[in-house]
C-alpha cells in the first residue's frame, strides 16, 4: 500500500468512526417511531428509509447543492463568515450521517419494539424517571440491537463511494476514502492495488457481519 493508500485508510476509518457516534444521536428518533401511534410516523420512516432504496449519487447531488456556496446551508454559513461544507471532511460526516440513518435508527427501532411497554410500566410503578427506566431497563434489553446498529453503520460507511464522491471529491488526505482509492487504482489498470484494498474491506466486512450475527446469537441464548 502507497502513502496515499494508508491516508485514504486512516480517512475512511475516521469518517466510518465519527458517522457513527453523530448516528447516536438517533436514538431518540427510533424511541419515538418504536412507541408512537403518531400519523406522522409513516412519513418519518420513509425519510429516514429513502437511502435504501434512492441512488447514492442523487442523495449525494442534492447535499452537495445544500452544502455548496449556493445552497441554504453553506450560504448561511458563509454570510457568518465560514466556509462552505462541499469537498471537506465535515460535508463528509453530514453526507454520510444523512445516507447511514437507516441502518442505526432501523436495527434501534426495532429493538425498542421488541422490549414492549410493559417492562417501562412496571419500572414506572416503582417511581422509576423516563431517564431511569429507559437506561436501567430498555438499554439492557435492547443491546443487541445496539450492537447490530453501530457495526452496520460502521461498515456501510466504510464502503460508501457514490455519496463520497459527489459531496466530497477526491481530495488526497482529506476527503479521499477507499473505496475512491479502489477506483482509481482500477482506473488506472492498477489490478494489483486494487485487489489489495477491495481484499481488505471484503475480508473486514465478512469479519464484522460474522461478529454480528454471532453475538446476536449469544445474546440469545443468555436471554433465554
Amino acid at each position: 500500500m502507497s502513502l496515499a493508500d494508508w491516508q485514504a485508510l486512516v480517512t475512511t476509518l475516521e469518517l466510518s468512526a465519527v458517522t457513527t457516534l453523530v448516528l447516536l444521536l438517533g436514538t431518540p428518533l427510533a424511541w419515538w417511531l418504536a412507541r408512537t401511534r403518531s400519523r406522522l410516523a409513516v412519513a418519518v420512516v420513509a425519510v429516514v428509509a429513502l437511502p435504501l432504496v434512492l441512488p447514492p449519487t442523487v442523495l449525494g447531488f442534492y447535499i452537495l447543492l445544500a452544502l455548496g456556496p449556493n445552497g441554504p446551508i453553506g450560504g448561511a454559513l458563509i454570510a457568518l463568515g465560514g466556509h462552505h461544507l462541499a469537498f471537506t471532511f465535515t460535508g463528509l460526516v453530514v453526507a454520510s450521517t444523512l445516507y447511514s440513518l437507516p441502518f442505526m435508527v432501523q436495527p434501534f427501532k426495532d429493538a425498542f419494539a421488541a422490549v414492549g411497554g410493559r417492562m417501562t410500566e412496571v419500572a414506572a410503578t416503582l417511581r422509576a424517571g423516563p431517564w431511569d427506566h429507559f437506561f436501567t431497563v430498555v438499554v439492557p434489553l435492547s443491546r443487541r440491537g445496539f450492537f447490530t446498529a453501530l457495526t452496520l453503520t460502521f461498515a456501510h460507511t466504510v464502503g460508501e463511494f457514490g455519496v463520497v464522491l459527489m459531496v466530497g471529491g477526491n481530495i488526497p488526505g482529506e476527503t479521499r476514502v477507499l473505496s475512491i482509492a479502489i477506483y482509481d487504482h482500477a482506473e488506472a489498470m492498477d489490478y494489483a492495488s486494487a485487489h489489495v484494498l477491495a481484499g481488505g474491506l471484503l475480508a473486514a466486512s465478512f469479519v464484522l457481519l460474522s461478529l454480528v450475527y454471532l453475538l446476536n446469537r449469544c445474546l440469545q441464548v443468555v436471554h433465554m
